[in-house]
């Protein structure tokens, strides 16, 4: 047995997207950090598809970015298509999306965790949590090396006891050619905690000059580029305009795109007949249906042979074929997730249109690992049973690098928060999806895979992807993970919109104000008959979008207003439900089991009634005027 000599204020399991997230908040919040991860070589891979963002989860990263992280920087960077999802529809689901250059996210990531200052990275294997008095104070490598920390954070990803399948040959592994992590999880178990078992996938890659592209509808990204940072402009620069007396703002410095000088494009294709017939006639051979695979797939990421099961009579099912990179050749095949085996791949490949001739670089695979159950965390992903040990990504029982990394954030902030001595921190539902994403975990858990979508939030109108540096950066900045200047940025861009909010307010065309002009909807700000033309387009789509909405808006800023007693209703941790008169078992049973720390979070408990929290809220106020009586 090895001490290693060096004590950290946190250590961080594993790096991924939540490993690397929650190592750089912690380390820039002051913290003396160490990053363990079985292959120093994958920190920041990109396991399935090289893209970041999409429903939900491109206004989580916008968010993670607004607080100080680094995986919108990172994308923009060595992103090499970008667009908007869901233009057609309303601004509260509109979806910043990516697809990124493996390689050179991968790249990127690693080095800017190597370059943090306070941040050490090193290579092993975490094989158990060390505790003394319910405490964690370090961690034991397979290798029997003694790292000894303050916090601990566990980003496991799918590799906690890892098996790989495909057909019916099985191997250990967290991703292919990896291995997996055993001993960790029997080392949770002993410290109290209740582990389950999911499963996930990831479709073949197909070489790229085997593919007929003639055959294919093209994908274009947009423009001009909606980069996910909004901070990107920092590293921008700017050329003369041919035959004009101005600037033109070009690609970022340093990014894919400035080297490429155009956006990549992806392809969409279609499954036939043909697909469905072989997946029905080898069904027997998929692990999913001979019972093989015990843990439980995302409901909204399906395979291939999910699709076919579940819409026998669909004639074909969308696929897009995208670019892994700019120096590879390899193409992903989203919407072809299986676990078929590879001669069952060959011919389902060769039945896309398009495909008919193509040749897979790297098979498809199921893989599924352990995770705990996340109602087992408090909301600052503290593990209850164990004090100083936070969990996130899929060990929270998530899907996707977007979920992972914004509960890496929380947990690294926390973590580096309670290891420097300071109160820990929590983001409400109605403040950001960060929010909605851990109040769904630590209140309802996970019974498959979670992954965050606009409806799961009651508030997206307030909660869209634009607006998330005006929400949450007050929030970094308190919280010491922005920088001053980018929190100074923010504060003057919300001075602009406040004063052109006001100035279209009071001032009147006849009857109507200029704001209330603007409030219809086939008026623009460009069509006002008076305009500031200081004003650049981020902020002439704040005011436009504050006029439009102006009602809806207000409506649900009520709504959150009404419930704020609720939600600041605090239930002390050590409230006995077994001495709530009345409550009914079921209620009891659930309260007593997830313990939720206000009466707000105890009304989105399955199984809890409105007259259950009305007869806790009862009692809690009997609770609060006791020690006035007794004075």
């Amino acid at each position: 047995m090895f001490t290693y000599p060096k004590t950290y204020e946190v250590i961080v399991v594993g790096g991924g997207h939540a490993g690397i997230e929650a190592s750089l908040a912690s380390a820039r919040l002051g913290a003396k950090v160490l990053l363990l991860t079985e292959n120093a070589d994958t920190i920041g891979k990109m396991s399935c598809n090289p893209a970041i963002g999409g429903q939900g989860k491109g206004q989580l990263v916008r968010e993670i970015d607004a607080l100080g992280g680094e995986m919108a920087l990172a994308t923009d960077l060595t992103g090499i298509q970008f667009k908007i999802l869901n233009r057609s529809k309303g601004p509260a689901v509109w979806s910043p999306r990516a697809q990124c250059d493996k390689f050179a996210y991968q790249s990127r990531q690693k080095q800017t965790c190597e370059k943090q200052r306070r941040l050490d990275v090193k290579q092993g294997t975490c094989s158990r949590i060390l505790v003394e008095k319910g405490k964690a104070i370090g961690i034991e490598t397979n290798l029997g090396v003694r790292f000894s920390g303050k916090s601990i954070v566990l980003t496991t990803g799918t590799f906690l006891g890892g098996t790989l399948h495909v057909g019916m040959n099985s191997i250990n592994g967290g991703r292919m050619g990896e291995g997996a992590v055993f001993g960790l999880s029997e080392s949770l178990k002993n410290l109290g905690l209740t582990l389950g078992r999911f499963k996930t996938g990831t479709p073949p890659r197909l070489a790229k000059s085997t593919i007929d592209w003639s055959k294919l509808e093209i994908q274009p990204g947009d423009e001009p580029v909606p980069f996910f940072s909004f901070w990107i402009d920092e590293l921008f620069h700017v050329e003369q305009s041919s035959g004009k007396n101005q600037l033109d703002r070009l690609y970022p410095e340093g990014s894919l795109l400035a080297r490429l000088g155009k956006q990549a494009v992806c392809h969409i294709t279609y499954t036939t007949p043909q697909t469905a017939e072989i997946i029905r006639k080898n069904l027997h051979k998929s692990p999913l249906y001979s019972g093989k695979i015990v843990g439980i797939g995302p409901r909204y990421c399906p395979s291939i042979e999910d699709k076919i099961v579940r819409f026998p009579d669909k004639p074909r099912h969308q696929i897009f074929l995208e670019p892994e990179g700019v120096q590879t050749e390899e193409i992903y095949v989203n919407g072809l997730s299986t676990s078929l085996p590879i001669e069952v791949q060959y011919e389902l490949v060769r039945s896309v249109i398009g495909c008919e001739n193509a040749e897979i670089v790297r098979p498809a695979y199921a893989v599924e690992y352990d995770f705990v159950y996340p109602t087992q965390l408090y909301p600052t992903l503290e593990a209850k049973a164990c004090e100083n040990l936070f969990l996130a990504g899929q060990i929270n029982g998530t899907s996707g690098y977007e979920e992972a990394a914004a509960q890496g954030l929380i947990a690294g902030i926390n973590a580096a928060r309670k290891a420097l001595g300071l109160q820990t921190i929590t983001i409400k539902r109605n403040e950001a999806y960060i929010g909605v994403l851990i109040d769904d975990l630590v209140t309802k858990g996970a019974t498959e895979p979670y992954r965050i979508f606009t409806s799961l939030a009651e508030h997206r109108l307030l909660l869209r992807q634009d607006n998330a540096d005006l929400r949450l950066s007050p929030l970094g900045y308190e919280w010491g993970l922005l920088p001053r200047h980018r929190y100074a940025r923010v504060e003057e861009k919300k001075r602009a919109i406040e004063q052109e909010v006001d100035r279209l307010s009071q001032t009147r065309l006849g009857p109507e104000t200029l704001f209330d002009l603007l409030r219809r909807p086939e008026m623009t700000y460009a069509k006002l008959p008076s305009r500031n033309p200081t004003l650049n387009d981020e902020i002439i789509q704040q005011v436009e979008l504050q006029a439009k909405y102006a009602s809806y808006i207000a409506r649900q800023a009520a709504e959150i207003e009404r419930l704020k007693s609720l939600e600041d209703k605090q239930i002390p941790e050590s409230f006995d439900y077994n001495a709530v008169i009345g409550l009914r078992t079921e209620a009891r049973q659930k309260l007593s089991k997830i313990r939720p720390a206000t009466l707000g979070q105890a009304t989105r408990i399955p199984g809890v009634s409105p007259a259950d929290v009305g007869l806790l809220a009862v009692w809690l106020k009997r609770l609060a005027q006791q020690p006035a009586s007794r004075g």
